[in-house]
């Protein structure tokens, strides 16, 4: 195990050098003049303009900034934003935020999809299966703006069971509720389908009715075998999901106020401040690749089968 996990770091150093020269290369490659606007309709003083240029590197050829900025990433310097603000000190206040939008939103997708998932699975064909089916089919076929807007007007403003918007940059666990479900809604319909269409194929597995001609009853063959066998392929997108949601969800972010990294990383796409960007795609890219990497190990946990040997 231990090689696996030195394997598996070392494959990552290439991984975010790749990522992250791209995501550079796009960003810092694009037309167009980052002072555009820096001192409002006025072009900016020759000796203002030379200084930032100067201070952001942006004299060097796009090798050479590359270079530099892995060099200060190695540090743990992230750079600036164009208004002389650290990129590290912004994701610090707003980090915590999407994270705990994310285990909420992962906690709501996983105790409901799971136990819709199984119920379904153990009763396949009825009218609750077949209900399942259709409402996840509806779910995964609607935008997920559309269905935060739904649930922000009745929920928020009809009902008025949860806030519309959040209104403070530490967001309560009440403020975030409605988000969350809103967030996991659309991975809730993949996990319960996911769970009843894992479960089904292992209730028709060979193990399983021998397990159950060897004395075992068939509850408890269910619970030892084949819920854990089925738990699987819903461990692995659980957790590749929730790698993803802490990458911000920019929509939901968007629509209820959320002082996160998806808003943080829309408003600096559009400011067009290339360091507050690649800032924040790096320290996503690692953190996606850390996530993965334990739901790998995780994987093989449940699965004795598997070696990393």
């Amino acid at each position: 195990m231990g090689t696996y996990i030195i394997r598996r770091l070392l494959q990552m150093i290439p991984v975010i050098l790749g990522a992250t020269f791209l995501i550079f290369t796009m960003v810092f490659a694009l037309p167009g003049d980052p002072l555009a606007g820096k001192c409002g309709e006025r072009p900016c003083p020759p000796a203002y303009a030379a200084e930032f240029r100067e201070r952001y590197n942006l004299n060097d050829p796009l090798p050479v900034q590359y270079a530099k900025y892995v060099s200060n990433l190695v540090q743990g310097d992230l750079g600036e934003t164009t208004n002389g603000i650290p990129v590290l000190d912004q994701l610090k206040t707003r980090y915590p935020v999407t994270a705990k939008l994310a285990l909420m939103a992962i906690a709501f997708e996983a105790i409901i999809g799971i136990f819709v998932g199984v119920l379904t699975g153990i009763r396949r064909g009825g009218f609750l299966d077949n209900l399942v089916l259709i409402s996840t089919l509806v779910v995964i076929s609607i935008p997920v703006f559309v269905i935060g807007g739904v649930s922000q007007y009745f929920l928020g403003v009809k009902l008025g069971w949860f806030p519309v918007t959040v209104t403070s940059s530490n967001p309560t666990f009440y403020e975030l509720m409605l988000p969350a479900m809103v967030l996991g809604s659309l991975s809730l319909a993949y996990v319960s389908r996911l769970m009843r269409t894992s479960l089904v194929e292992n209730l028709r597995a060979d193990y399983l009715r021998t397990a159950v001609a060897k004395g075992l009853t068939k509850r408890r063959a269910i619970g030892l075998h084949a819920l854990r066998n089925s738990m699987i392929p819903v461990i692995t997108f659980i957790g590749f999901d929730f790698g993803a949601l802490l990458g911000g969800a920019i929509v939901t972010e968007a629509i209820f106020n959320i002082p996160g990294i998806g808003g943080y990383l829309f408003r600096s796409i559009r400011a067009r401040d290339g360091a507050s960007v690649v800032g924040t795609v790096t320290v996503l890219v690692i953190v996606y690749l850390f996530v993965n990497l334990l739901v790998d190990l995780l994987y093989g946990l449940l699965d004795p089968r598997i070696s990393h040997d």
